[in-house]
């Protein structure tokens, strides 16, 4: 090299050294026409490297990097996926894990940067790089420099530079919840915590996150971060290319939400993805699925403002719903009741399936159809000759039994719905009759309730059942 970190050239340089490497340039071209080295000027435009961020001119500077051995943290990584200790949904992705982990090679952690986790590197004296010691800290530095035969008061300088962001956020899994400090210990966020079950992410980065978490926590802690990888796909412009600052097409997420509402945008992502596949952002889709938000308060408006319109305190509290119906209370029902819990109850163990096998789209879509076309269209709409004397019905044990059906199973799709579309799905719950908090919880919310069905060995009941 002849340039230092700070621009200037060295003694390399020879008679330009101390000189800023712009005005070096120029009194080097001015020495060369001096002793007729120049033949023309002949002005033109090249490329120059920018930095990002600062806009300064970027200099190739051959300089010492930090290397972390990767091949046996490689190898235990490639082995967690082929032994099914870690399940990457799609399957299709197991070859690109394969093939970057098979044939992996020495990683660079060493970055330039001013903010960031500094290299755990101390070197021994005023100069020189000679001599260093890696420890977990200066403390430890210390110790291992008068092992090595130092004395106490030995200068150690820490290296400046940070390691990669890859490599840190590989820690992520764990340091996050104690580790090193807590290793051991059985009451802490590491022990409860690590390892976590499913990691959801961008199949772009499988490489360069997910395979450096796995790498790291099976390293450092023994164990797998995780047990399942999702992948999604990435968010495009409506025609499907790529969102580019330069094409002028990239959709702000806050525009978007401020104009359809956030459970209308996070519902079109969710249910418009199939694992590992890319979607576009079809405002059309956001802008009907703010529709189905609408039509999902409507039938609350029903329930609330109409069929419960009129109820004491004691038929209010008889429509609770504190777990799945019984045979008694289903077969006890008419028809048009039987037929939409049979509906409702089949759907939960469709989207309870689905869900199981990160077939989330799928899912979202069945509550959808569901609501819609049979609860807010048919159900609905059935109810009124029930609840209403005008109509043919208005006796209280019909009403009644109306009213529970009609908040058994808007419950129920509420509670399927809310992983899809959080805000609406909690407001409205919490207009429903329902019973006090339970001992110990915080708040009575539906984040917080039962899943529909949460004993697999107990099946729902049904008209087939």
């Amino acid at each position: 090299n002849i340039m230092n970190k700070d621009g200037s050239l060295n003694e390399n340089a020879g008679d330009y050294e101390g000189l800023d490497r712009f005005d070096a340039r120029e009194k080097l071209w001015k020495d060369m026409e001096e002793v007729k080295l120049t033949i023309k000027v002949d002005p033109h435009t090249q490329r120059v490297p920018r930095s990002q961020r600062g806009g300064e001119i970027i200099e190739p500077l051959v300089s010492s990097q930090w290397f972390v051995k990767a091949e046996g943290m490689g190898a235990k990584a490639l082995k967690a996926v082929e032994d099914g200790d870690i399940k990457i949904v799609p399957e299709r992705f197991n070859k690109i894990w394969y093939n970057w982990l098979s044939e992996i090679r020495d990683w660079c952690v060493s970055r330039q940067l001013w903010w960031g986790h500094r290299i755990p590197v101390w070197y021994v004296g005023e100069t020189g790089e000679s001599e260093y010691i890696v420890a977990r800290n200066e403390a430890e530095a210390r110790m291992k420099a008068t092992e090595n035969g130092h004395p106490e008061d030995v200068i150690l300088r820490q290296e400046e530079d940070v390691l990669d962001t890859w490599f840190s956020s590989g820690l992520w899994p764990f340091a996050t919840v104690g580790w090193p400090k807590n290793e051991g210990d059985e009451d802490s966020d590491l022990a409860r915590f690590y390892p976590s079950t499913c990691l959801e992410t961008g199949y772009d980065i499988l490489f360069f996150w997910v395979a450096r978490m796995a790498m790291m926590g099976l390293e450092l802690t023994g164990k797998s971060p995780f047990s399942v990888v999702y992948l999604h796909g990435l968010v495009r412009a409506a025609d499907g290319t790529k969102m580019s600052k330069t094409k002028g097409n990239v959709v702000d997420p806050l525009d978007t939400v401020a104009d359809y509402g956030a459970d209308s945008l996070r519902y079109s992502l969710v249910t418009g993805v199939t694992p590992g596949q890319d979607i576009p952002l079809n405002m059309d889709k956001i802008a009907a699925n703010r529709q189905f938000a609408n039509k999902l308060w409507n039938c609350c408006k029903f329930v609330t403002d109409n069929a419960l319109k009129g109820a004491d305190k004691e038929s209010l509290a008889a429509l609770h719903v504190d777990g799945p119906m019984s045979k008694e209370e289903f077969d006890s029902l008419s028809l048009p009741e039987r037929y939409i819990i049979s509906k409702c109850h089949n759907l939960v163990t469709s989207v309870t399936n689905d869900i199981e096998k990160y077939q989330l789209g799928a899912a979202g879509s069945k509550i959808y159809e569901f609501l819609w076309d049979q609860y807010a269209d048919w159900y609905v709409e059935i109810s009124k000759t029930r609840l209403y004397e005008g109509n043919g019905g208005g006796a209280y044990e019909e009403v009644q039994a109306t009213r529970r059906v009609l908040v058994y199973v808007l419950d129920l799709s509420l509670r399927m719905l809310h992983p899809y579309m959080p805000y609406v799905t909690e407001h409205l719950w919490h207009h429903l009759p329902r019973s006090e908090s339970p001992s110990g919880q915080a708040a009575h919310a539906l984040m917080l309730a039962d899943w529909p069905q949460m004993d697999d060995d107990i099946p729902l009941v049904t008209c087939d059942a």
